[in-house]
């Protein structure tokens, strides 16, 4: 503020000088020009002088638009009276000037006196505003106000077995009271958990929606503040504003901005805006009404201590959405629009899109209709679009006919090894897995190696169909590569006690020679799965138990 007040009354200063340079220049511009006699004589003779006036010992005289001054002593005046009138200046005119210029001096400082005077009564009021507003908080004008929410999950198409895990929590914002009774108690906090585009955001507000209770937004990225302790302000204001409004969901978007885990690089502001997270969650009770749902792509960078129980200890995976699912989609997208290809059609060439990336598919494919002048969309504008939309996207999710007969006998080893050898699952897709990292202190030798054979099987798979081995397996050689150097390095699992060069290849060699075994003695059972992930894109362990049943 005092650099403020410098820099205007410099410029103030500025101004009065330039003001006085240019009355000054102004002055010495119109003083008359200083004349000998023989010029005098010569501009009387010419008849041009208009008006003369003495001005103490001098006689100015005007002719046009110039004046020429010389000494009234030097001249005869009746003579000059003779040929114009004289007038006579009882007044210094630079001392008039000079009042003049005093006189607005006086008027200018005034002005800017009242100027300062005015912007300090503004500034005033203005941080008693923002004092005010600070005490309620600065930023949070925006988020504290609760929005109802106009989506239903009739509006978000896709996602069957999300919505089925909503509805409990739905069921519990309506009807408390019928929890209460009974002392049941639901999770604080659901962490939504898939990649960008696949309606994280949408399903919150479905969930509000569906519940009819006031919904407040926030995104991660926002709580973290440059300055120290607005993070955390937030983040009270927030969960005092959501407790007022009881029953209602808190929606923290891209939480991983805030809920990272803490060490390494620090970052106090953000460790005490988590802190401060972490402690509302445990200040309010399971029966406050509040529910607080999050979303994020990056579940592994998460701090542990926002996982664990109390907390966001519920997870819902939402993975890319298989074939069933896309046909919803884009029937939704459809709807309003006349289109001669069929969903069905859409969904096999769709393989790898999102939610966001279909709405975009069919946006697309409407534009290049309008530009062909047609007025349906047919299939010819989906294909000339469909390139355009994956821009950006792995080649890995381009699949034609025979790249997802691969990726199908692919996804398929690993969903029988992972049900074969108890590693925990909800659903394996064409595209990813969800196997389940159980948290256990103590994991044994067989179980480490339990999941390097399920990582090895898709390659195994292949390799015993097609005598040949594919870059698909990219990943999973990674995985299971990390899993034995960990048995070796870190847990003394190898040949001897101490880790040798060649026991982590010994154990992968190890795994893949015995689930290779496994699969050729499994070879009926493997072919039905792929041919089901084939077509369905997508199988649940509860899906692959019974079809295994069923041909065991």
């Amino acid at each position: 503020m005092q650099l403020f007040k410098s820099k205007k009354l410099m410029l103030s200063l500025m101004a009065i000088s330039l003001i006085t340079t240019l009355l000054a220049f102004g002055y010495l511009r119109i003083a008359p020009k200083i004349i000998d006699l023989p010029t005098y004589h010569a501009l009387l003779d010419s008849g041009i002088i208009t008006k003369a006036k003495v001005d103490n010992n001098e006689v100015v005289l005007y002719a046009h638009n110039e004046s020429y001054a010389i000494l009234k002593d030097g001249i005869d005046i009746q003579e000059l009276l003779k040929v114009v009138p004289i007038q006579v200046e009882k007044e210094n005119p630079l001392l008039a000037d000079l009042t003049a210029l005093a006189l607005l001096l006086v008027v200018l400082l005034g002005f800017f006196t009242y100027a300062r005077k005015k912007r300090a009564e503004e500034t005033k009021k203005e941080n008693e505003a923002n004092q005010k507003a600070y005490a309620f908080d600065p930023f949070m004008t925006s988020i504290i106000r609760p929005v109802r929410s106009s989506v239903s999950f009739k509006d978000v198409a896709g996602i069957k077995d999300v919505k089925e895990e909503l509805e409990e929590i739905v069921d519990f914002l309506k009807n408390p009271i019928k929890y209460k009774k009974y002392g049941i108690t639901l999770p604080r906090g659901v962490l939504l958990v898939g990649p960008p585009g696949v309606g994280k955001t949408m399903i919150a507000k479905a969930v509000a929606g569906e519940a009819s209770v006031p919904f407040f937004y926030q995104s991660g990225a926002t709580f973290v503040q440059i300055y120290v302790g607005m993070g955390a302000k937030r983040v009270r204001e927030l969960f005092s504003q959501a407790k007022a409004n009881a029953p209602s969901i808190i929606f923290i978007d891209e939480i991983d901005a805030v809920g990272k885990a803490r060490g390494g690089m620090r970052n106090d502001e953000r460790e005490s805006t988590l802190n401060q997270l972490l402690t509302e969650m445990d200040g309010f009770e399971d029966s406050s009404g509040v529910i607080v749902i999050a979303a994020t792509n990056k579940i592994e960078i998460i701090d542990e201590a926002l996982l664990r129980s109390g907390r966001f200890d519920r997870r819902i995976f939402i993975p890319l959405p298989d074939k069933n699912d896309r046909i919803e989609i884009l029937k939704s997208y459809l709807k309003n629009k006349p289109t001669m290809a069929s969903p069905e059609e859409l969904a096999n060439m769709s393989v790898g899109f999102s939610g966001a990336a279909l709405a975009t598919f069919v946006n697309e494919a409407a534009i290049n209709a309008l530009r062909r002048e047609s007025i349906y969309l047919e299939l010819q504008d989906f294909v000339a679009v469909r390139q355009k939309v994956l821009m950006g996207k792995k080649k890995m999710l381009i699949f034609s006919d025979e790249e997802k007969e691969i990726q199908s006998l692919y996804q398929a080893a690993k969903a029988l090894c992972a049900y074969w050898f108890e590693i925990d699952f909800d659903k394996i897709t064409i595209i990813n897995d969800r196997l389940k990292d159980v948290d256990r202190e103590i994991e044994s030798k067989t179980q480490m190696l339990s999941k390097i054979k399920v990582y090895l099987a898709g390659s195994a798979a292949t390799k015993l169909k097609y005598n040949e081995k594919f870059s698909n397996a990219t990943e999973d050689l990674l995985r299971a590569t990390e899993i034995a150097k960990q048995m070796v390095e870190v847990y003394g699992m190898g040949e001897k006690i101490i880790p040798n060069d060649n026991d982590v290849l010994i154990i992968l060699e190890s795994a893949y020679k015995e689930i290779e075994k496994f699969l050729e003695g499994m070879n009926t059972t493997l072919e039905q799965i792929a041919k089901e992930l084939n077509e369905k894109e997508s199988i649940t362990k509860i899906r692959l138990k019974e079809m295994v049943d069923a041909l065991l």
